[in-house]
């Protein structure tokens, strides 16, 4: 592999159902790797099958970090997630293995290759004010308050992210400055690697559409509304916590509440999950440089590992529309 002057770490990224999980196993396996997951939802044990968690015989053979780290009814903020990832890539590069970043939480790649500005801690009572005012107004009108205050965070965040509104307006209430403006204020340090940015996704939005479709579809007849009626029935976990707001998660826990119907819960969870993906390829439109692959591409693997060992810094090809 050629080597930067800074120890290489490859970043896999791409939008869900596009194939990053079965990819970067392989590419572990021909590159003596360690896959670090950057997925908000594999953190979480017991739930499994609507994030998509590689089961232990995929795992086999090639180390897995950041994956069934932390019960449903914890939260896991963004700069706990690259504190965690630095200590791992320093860990596994000195141990002359190759890191693997794979995962489609964007916010995540963003915190690693640009760092993060310093912001306030989290205000109970700052947050208290806000989700009593989501309870009477509804998140929508809070997000129509962000995009008075930060339209550049607003056009960001999905007005149904409750987490990431309820941030954004408490930095705002805390410091009197829009969070955009702090995050291009601050300065934080870059990480001390050389990352080689690989994008994969399907060759179309309507086949990314159609993948989606048949993997949601999947993880219901692999036992997922089970999954989901084991979290409800411990009794100490709700709807609003960050982990039960997971795509998938959200629509099955509404229609065991009895305000879905079964169908009504498979085409939201469809809808839903299309969004995200669509979030994830505004994202991704932004990294010019990373190199980037069909999912379809029937000699993938070779693709890659041709590219990534001859040090190869960009290959054109379209992302998919959002």
């Amino acid at each position: 592999m050629m080597v930067p002057e800074r120890p290489p770490v490859i970043a896999l990224m791409g939008p869900t159902a596009s194939g990053k999980t079965g990819l970067a196993i392989q590419l572990a396996h021909e590159l003596n790797g360690e896959i670090i997951s950057v997925d908000s939802g594999l953190v979480y044990r017991g739930m499994d099958i609507g994030t998509a968690k590689p089961t232990l015989v995929e795992r086999e053979g090639v180390p897995h970090h950041l994956i069934d780290i932390l019960d449903p009814s914890e939260t896991f903020s963004t700069g706990q997630f690259r504190a965690r990832a630095l200590e791992l890539m320093a860990d596994i590069t000195a141990r002359e293995r190759l890191p693997l970043l794979v995962g489609g939480t964007m916010l995540y790649f963003h915190a690693l290759f640009r760092g993060l500005a310093p912001l306030p801690p989290a205000n109970p009572e700052i947050r208290q004010q806000i989700d009593g005012e989501a309870s009477r107004l509804g998140w929508g009108r809070l997000h129509e308050q962000l995009a008075q205050v930060d339209p550049v965070a607003a056009a960001r965040i999905h007005p149904n992210d409750p987490q990431r509104i309820q941030r954004a307006l408490e930095v705002y209430r805390l410091t009197g400055m829009a969070l955009t403006d702090l995050c291009a204020e601050g300065e934080a340090e870059l990480p001390p690697f050389g990352f080689i940015r690989v994008m994969l996704a399907p060759s179309s939005r309507e086949a990314l559409g159609e993948r989606i479709r048949r993997r949601f579809l999947g993880m219901l007849e692999g036992g997922l509304v089970d999954e989901v009626k084991t979290l409800r029935a411990r009794g100490d976990l709700d709807e609003h916590l960050p982990s039960m707001r997971a795509v998938g998660y959200r629509q099955v826990w509404r229609h065991l509440q009895g305000e879905y119907t079964f169908e009504e819960m498979v085409e939201r969870g469809v809808i839903a999950t299309r969004q995200l993906a669509k979030r994830q390829l505004t994202w991704l439109r932004r990294e010019q440089s990373a190199l980037s692959y069909l999912s379809e591409d029937k000699a993938l693997l070779q693709s890659v590992l041709r590219d990534v060992l001859n040090g190869r810094s960009r290959r054109y090809l379209p992302v998919p529309a959002p």
